[in-house]
């Protein structure tokens, strides 16, 4: 089998189709390749009526082959050498690190041996550096193989970019010979001129399977090759689609899934002060790339990501690259970048992408001591990009001399968000209050979500106290919930007594500014009665469903009152009770030490029974004396 059959059979079918027409077939005598090669274990033999006199060794092979015809092409041969062979049949040469191993220098022995060899842009790359190692130059022999390899790459193989990725493939494994040859940078140089050219001419989505497959050879490259066409894209100063498009196809193709790669959290030991969640990468680890390279993939695609936002890598991307960063344990400045770049193209967010689980090792579990660490989500992260969020439309406000406003699409995602972490019972109070509290008021036109949002975090944290209930409810403004909210509000347990009269009184102030609208445009609209009285029955059918509404709040809120008060006085008889408790136990003790005392005194009273009549007979005397007068 020739090199060339051999070759195709480890391509695939499609590199197989593109390259065989374009091939050089080199002969100088057309000798039957089976009458002139023999193998026998790893040996090769050149067969011949002339003794062999030269052993070749390339890695594990040994060529058994003629002296003469390898010294008048090989430069390498020619200048070296040789020392006699152990077994003390001719001379013996050992060929350290050759490009390409045996299979290559069993091509390039039948080339010196004037057999017919197959260029094709599977090996061309390959027999040129190996060519260059030996030195077949043209000083020993005119069309010696470095022209001809030479020639193919420059007319053959750089007209066609789907060659060119061919050649560039099979670079991976010729470093350095394939840099310092210049063979790299030449192809590189032609597929990023093709992928700038296509995209001048504005391909739509859509285009033609050829056009498209050209990002999709770009981005099946080896990382250094592919990033050396991307700054070489970015050099011929490209527009920004182009690298953004070829960034997000190489992750595509090499970066995992978090959602699908990895098994994501299983709770490993729950109790009912802690709650501990592992990551299983699962498919990760087992994958080819290991965890640094996936990580030198990440750090590489984020140096080169276009500092345009919006429009260019779209936010799900970004958030995508967020989370692999965060598992990968990627240096805190290229997440801090990611963050900021997220934080600039937020609008187009989705609640989903923003769900970054907290992902820890089983080391960081074992270390963890606060139940905050234990959270699901990680939040911090979140945070943070709200944080850059606010400093970009603050910067871009000062730029444009706007007024600050807010954007419904925030508001609402934030909104969304909070809704969704409400659900982890290890959530603190404070990191929620704080997150709450990122936009500012004049951002907010309406409050259910974040009414939603603090309800739920009621339901999953039963055990907050009522000062904590309090300060969570102070985040929401009663005055911009809707009518529903109110209601709903009005007959939330969950919620504190103070925030529900809040929505009560607010309730009422609405329907005041309501019936003051109808009052006034009832004076404007007296030229026209019959509008009147129509837009009058539809007041009056409002105003009376709902003075209906607010007398079921009224009277649900005296029951509150009613159980307020029963509880208060509970308490007070509880207080009471404990008093009068301690006095009694105060005066059993005074009666027992007045008891040891009793004795004493009823002697001493005996003792002065006679003074004391004495001393009282004259006044008892002149008293009923001054009573008869």
């Amino acid at each position: 089998m020739d090199l060339a059959s051999a070759s195709q059979l480890k391509s695939s079918e499609d590199d197989a189709d593109q390259i065989c027409n374009k091939s050089i077939v080199v002969p100088h005598r057309v000798i039957a390749l089976n009458s002139s090669f023999e193998k026998k274990d790893r040996s090769w033999y050149v067969k011949s009526q002339i003794p062999n006199d030269l052993s070749i060794q390339v890695d594990d092979i040994t060529f058994q082959a003629h002296k003469f015809p390898l010294i008048t092409k090989c430069g390498y041969i020619s200048n070296t050498e040789l020392h006699p062979s152990p077994s003390g049949n001719g001379y013996h040469l050992k060929l350290e690190n050759f490009p390409g191993g045996a299979e290559t220098f069993e091509t390039i022995l039948k080339f010196c041996y004037g057999l017919q060899i197959d260029l094709n842009p599977l090996n061309v790359a390959t027999l040129r550096c190996a060519s260059e190692y030996l030195y077949m130059t043209e000083e020993f022999q005119e069309g010696n193989l470095i022209s001809k390899t030479d020639g193919f790459i420059t007319f053959v193989v750089l007209a066609s970019w789907r060659d060119t990725l061919t050649v560039l493939r099979s670079c991976a494994s010729l470093s350095p010979w394939a840099d310092n040859l210049q063979i790299v940078r030449r192809c590189c140089d032609l597929l990023a001129w093709k992928a700038c050219n296509d995209d001048n001419h504005d391909i739509p989505e859509d285009a033609d399977n050829n056009e498209r497959s050209l990002y999709n050879g770009i981005a099946n490259l080896q990382l250094d090759h592919f990033m050396r066409v991307v700054t070489t894209i970015n050099a011929r100063k490209a527009k920004p689609e182009i690298i953004g498009r070829l960034i997000m196809k190489y992750a595509e193709n090499w970066l995992p899934l978090i959602d699908e790669d990895l098994e994501g959290i299983r709770g490993y030991g729950s109790g009912d002060n802690e709650l501990q969640f592992s990551v299983e990468r699962g498919r990760t680890e087992k994958s080819s790339l290991g965890c640094q390279e996936q990580k030198r993939i990440i750090e590489s695609l984020v140096s080169v990501l276009p500092t345009q936002p919006g429009a260019v890598v779209p936010c799900q991307f970004l958030l995508r690259l967020l989370k692999t960063a965060i598992v990968y344990s990627a240096s805190p400045a290229l997440i801090s970048d990611l963050e900021n770049r997220v934080g600039m193209a937020l609008e187009d967010a989705n609640v989903y992408d923003l769900l970054i689980l907290n992902f820890k090792s089983e080391d960081q579990q074992k270390g963890a001591r606060s139940p905050e660490e234990y959270t699901i989500y990680n939040v911090d992260v979140v945070h943070r990009i709200f944080e850059y969020f606010l400093i970009h439309e603050q910067q871009h406000q000062q730029q444009h001399q706007q007024v600050q406003g807010g954007k419904p699409s925030i508001t609402k995602l934030l909104d969304n968000y909070l809704s969704q972490i409400a659900k982890d019972p290890y959530l603190s109070i404070t990191k929620f209050q704080v997150l709450a509290e990122m936009l500012p008021e004049s951002s907010w036109k309406c409050h259910d979500g974040l009414y939603r949002a603090i309800d739920m975090f009621l339901k999953s944290h039963p055990l907050l106290s009522e000062h904590d209930r309090r300060r969570l409810c102070k985040t929401m403004n009663c005055e911009k919930l809707s009518r529903d909210a109110c209601l709903h509000a009005a007959q939330n347990d969950r919620l504190p007594l103070r925030t529900i009269v809040q929505v009560l009184f607010s309730e009422q102030v609405k329907m005041r500014m309501m019936m003051m609208q109808d009052k006034q445009a009832a004076e404007t609209n007296e030229e026209n009665p019959e509008g009147r009285e129509d837009k009058g029955t539809s007041r009056e059918s409002e105003v009376r469903t709902l003075k209906e509404e607010l007398e079921n709040v009224k009277r649900k809120m005296a029951e509150l009152q009613d159980d307020y008060n029963e509880l208060q006085q509970e308490n007070e008889k509880l207080k009471s009770s404990k008093q009068k408790s301690t006095q009694n136990w105060g005066i059993l003790r005074w009666q027992k030490m007045k008891k040891s005392f009793q004795i004493k005194e009823d002697d001493d009273e005996t003792r002065d029974t006679p003074r004391r009549r004495s001393s009282t007979g004259p006044t008892t005397s002149l008293r009923r004396r001054m009573s008869m007068s």
